[in-house]
């Protein structure tokens, strides 16, 4: 069995990465079997989306089948592993998907708008995304006035709030991410 015990796990994803390392796909399929259960389940709780808990499920068996010199038994078990990039994919698809949708709004708040209606419309969605912008906190809604307002780079934003850049990074996505929820929240 597969790291069933701590004294056997090293021994266990030292003879599994071998095997996949040589080109045994059956030692991809014994890893599929043990561990797709555990890296579907991450996935989908980060992600909330069945649909892209099996892509990415099916992603990193993939790319392990791919590169399995990826991976050092030496520095954790095959477990951490794949669930690590399991969770990092997922991430990765949850921010895509933010992005995506905050960024269909964002290239309509500075378009000038070719007829009257338009423009009636432009300015109602530029008004309700101001009025989202001004209900966030005040850490969240300083960054997007800079980011967004602004025209500054996270680092940019990093250096002149005088915080790390990966805490202006998350400020701005969580920034991002409730005026999603507060527009969508809206539009229903």
């Amino acid at each position: 069995m597969l790291g069933s015990t701590s004294g056997g796990a090293a021994v266990d994803d030292h003879l599994f990465h071998r095997r996949v390392v040589s080109g045994d796909e059956s030692a991809l399929g014994e890893l599929y079997d043990h561990f797709s259960a555990l890296l579907y389940g991450l996935a989908l709780r980060v992600t909330r989306d069945r649909v892209a808990a099996e892509d990415i499920t099916q992603e990193v068996f993939a790319t392990f089948w791919e590169r399995p010199l990826g991976f050092d038994p030496s520095r954790g078990s095959l477990r951490t592993f794949l669930a690590t990039v399991a969770h990092r994919r997922s991430v990765d698809h949850v921010r895509s998907e933010e992005r995506r949708r905050v960024g269909a709004l964002a290239p309509r708040l500075f378009e000038r708008p070719h007829d009257l209606e338009e423009g009636v419309v432009a300015a109602d969605e530029i008004k309700r995304v101001r009025e989202a912008v001004v209900g966030l906190p005040d850490a969240l809604r300083q960054v997007i006035e800079l980011a967004y307002y602004g025209g500054r780079t996270y680092r940019e934003v990093a250096v002149e709030i005088g915080v790390p850049e990966g805490t202006a990074k998350s400020r701005i996505r969580l920034a991002l991410r409730r005026l999603a929820e507060t527009l969508n929240e809206e539009a229903l």
